[in-house]
């Protein structure tokens, strides 16, 4: 055999393995599955196990309903028992971490099993595809430990950033922390005793990024809002910050991402966003009494 035919040999041989990788498979369950990537020693996703993953799933005429690259962030769920022969989540138990697969799946048999009503953009009898790539495969345990970490870490890295940003702004001196890492600033004072939690409270508010621009506001909506402060209506820093407040009084929230939307993405506000609230307390009545506001550190030096 010389080299020219032992070359095209290989050459069949690596396109034959290629296309054997790429082949549809079926479980016993009926699942239909595409592997790309697999690691054969990596330990699998079991029931239980958090997984996150990017997701791009599409309908039968291959038009995009979901794609986590698009949104910026992946995918995270509890891994749990499948709700029929042949689900998603089935599909997912043969992957670990670093794997990717595509799983197609009728969408009659899928809306049938779940209990909704198929919706326009997907027609009886196709197949929706789900093309999965596995991010992380962690215990429950594991994943704990991964989100304090990373909370306690983005704790440091946003305090940083907020006070460069007061620095900047000539506003170090008039700000004021409290413990858990929100920056409050008054601007207009207000008069009376600040609302406790479980207090009905009537708020004007404008939102913004720490480049100044505007992502939401009550004043385009034309009226204040109305909330009950302290019961989990809103982020932490809202119901932190307004319990820091007087009746009439203005002032400035600097709300570490903890304290906000966190690591995901909200909207138009980005996973890990620090953001600040033009805040105006206008009115509040009294509701059930509970624990007091957080004390507050005196000011920036």
């Amino acid at each position: 055999m010389n080299l020219k035919t032992i070359g095209y040999a290989m050459g069949i041989t690596i396109l034959t393995a290629a296309c054997n990788q790429y082949r549809t498979q079926v479980t016993e369950s009926g699942l239909k599955y595409q592997i790309f990537e697999h690691e054969d020693d990596a330990r699998k996703a079991k029931l239980g196990d958090i997984m996150t993953f990017h997701l791009v799933l599409k309908n039968g005429t291959d038009s995009t309903l979901r794609d986590t690259y698009k949104e910026g962030t992946p995918h995270k769920m509890v891994l749990q028992a499948p709700q029929y022969k042949g689900s998603f989540e089935e599909g997912l138990t043969l992957l670990a971490a670093g794997d990717s697969a595509k799983f197609m799946i009728n969408a009659d048999t899928l809306f049938a099993k779940i209990g909704q009503q198929m919706p326009p953009m997907i027609k009886k009898g196709s197949e929706l595809s789900f093309t999965v790539k596995v991010v992380s495969v962690l215990t429950s345990e594991e994943f704990e430990k991964q989100q304090s970490e990373s909370k306690t870490k983005q704790k440091t890295i946003d305090d940083k950033i907020i006070s460069d940003f007061l620095t900047k702004q000539n506003l170090k001196a008039k700000a004021r922390k409290t413990a858990s890492g929100l920056y409050y600033i008054v601007l207009a004072e207000g008069t009376g005793v600040n609302p406790s939690a479980g207090d009905n409270v009537k708020v004007h508010y404008t939102g913004k990024f720490l480049d100044g621009k505007e992502f939401d506001s009550s004043k385009n909506q034309g009226k204040p809002l109305d909330l009950q402060v302290g019961a989990g209506m809103v982020i932490p820093g809202w119901d932190e910050g307004i319990m820091l407040m007087k009746k009439g009084e203005k002032g400035l929230l600097l709300i570490p991402s903890s304290l906000a939307y966190g690591p995901e993405v909200y909207g138009p506000i980005p996973a890990n966003s620090i953001l600040q609230f033009e805040m105006e307390l206008i009115d509040f009545s009294k509701g059930p009494q509970q624990p007091a506001a957080p004390a507050l550190t005196p000011p920036s030096r």
